[in-house]
């Protein structure tokens, strides 16, 4: 063997040996076969296989993926057709069972996806499908991940992007719904007319109200000063009674101190009621004692012209 048959031999070696050291990245795993039969997995790190012995049959990527179907026909349980598209999140958590449990593990869980959804759809009535999205998105989850387990797969999440019914039926839900908004509209007019007459009604009643009390006010305030008024009076009768009393007896103690006549009592005391009446009384009420003596004075007077 020359020397350059020598190198080359050696640098076929130094390559051989370099292929077949591997290096699995974050998230993936390896599946590594001997002789064609499983014998392990490789995970995140540096490996060596044997040359021309073993072999990388499959990488499998451990990232959470999404499969987005395209609408699938459905007929629901009072026979009306329509077309749902669901979007599924998945995780291969074995990828031993994933490489080894189904032939192409993403066609298997589309068709699953889709018989599932024709069985639980066809439970359900038109409305409850429309209404009950969470319910359909639970149960699939449920069953596709009871499926997928012996594949190494878990099913995170299944959503119900879109639920396309018939044209007509489209129609026919517009047009209830546009009945329903004018329903609301008349119903939200009703109502604030409503509101507006009650309040115009109890403005109404707020100015009765305070036109009631404002008379009440002005009534007791008239009252109140009839009331300041008669007092007033009252009192200026009093006044006036107590002054002639006070006069009268004022007089009786002169005359007692003066001992005067009966005569000059008399003449004294209509003078005492020209003054307490001040010109103001039309009347004059006078004791018989004191009509009496102005008859004698009277009398003595002729007597004294003739």
């Amino acid at each position: 063997m020359g020397p350059y048959a020598f190198v080359i031999f050696i640098v076929a070696i130094i390559l051989l040996v370099i292929s077949n050291i591997k290096v699995v990245p974050q998230a993936q795993a390896y599946i590594v076969e001997r002789l064609g039969a499983y014998k392990e997995t490789w995970d995140v790190g540096l490996h060596f296989k044997i040359p021309l012995i073993d072999k990388v049959a499959n990488r499998v990527s451990e990232k959470e993926k999404i499969l987005d179907f395209p609408p699938q026909p459905v007929i629901t349980k009072d026979n009306v057709t329509m077309q749902i598209d669901t979007v599924v999140y998945f995780q291969i958590t074995d990828p031993k069972l994933y490489t080894y449990g189904v032939e192409r593990p993403m066609l298997a869980i589309e068709t699953l996806s889709a018989t599932t959804l024709r069985n639980i759809i066809g439970d359900l009535e038109l409305d409850e499908t429309l209404t009950s999205r969470d319910i359909i998105n639970n149960k699939m989850r449920i069953i596709l991940d009871e499926a997928t387990d012996p594949w190494g797969i878990k099913i995170n999440r299944v959503e119900v992007k879109n639920i396309i019914p018939p044209a007509d039926i489209q129609n026919a839900m517009e047009k209830q719904m546009r009945a329903e908004r004018e329903r609301r509209e008349s119903i939200l007019r009703a109502e604030g007319e409503k509101t507006s007459s009650i309040l115009v009604a109890e403005g109404k009643k707020q100015s009765l109200i305070l036109e009631a009390e404002a008379e009440k006010t002005a009534a007791i305030l008239r009252a109140e000063a009839k009331k300041e008024a008669t007092i007033r009076e009252s009192e200026g009768e009093a006044e006036a009674i107590l002054k002639v009393q006070n006069a009268t007896a004022q007089g009786l103690r002169m005359i007692k101190e003066q001992e005067l006549s009966k005569e000059v009592i008399a003449i004294r005391s209509l003078e005492a009621f020209e003054k307490a009446a001040n010109g103001q009384a039309t009347k004059i009420i006078i004791p018989s004692e004191i009509q009496n003596l102005a008859a004698f004075v009277t009398s003595v007077k002729e007597l004294s012209n003739n």
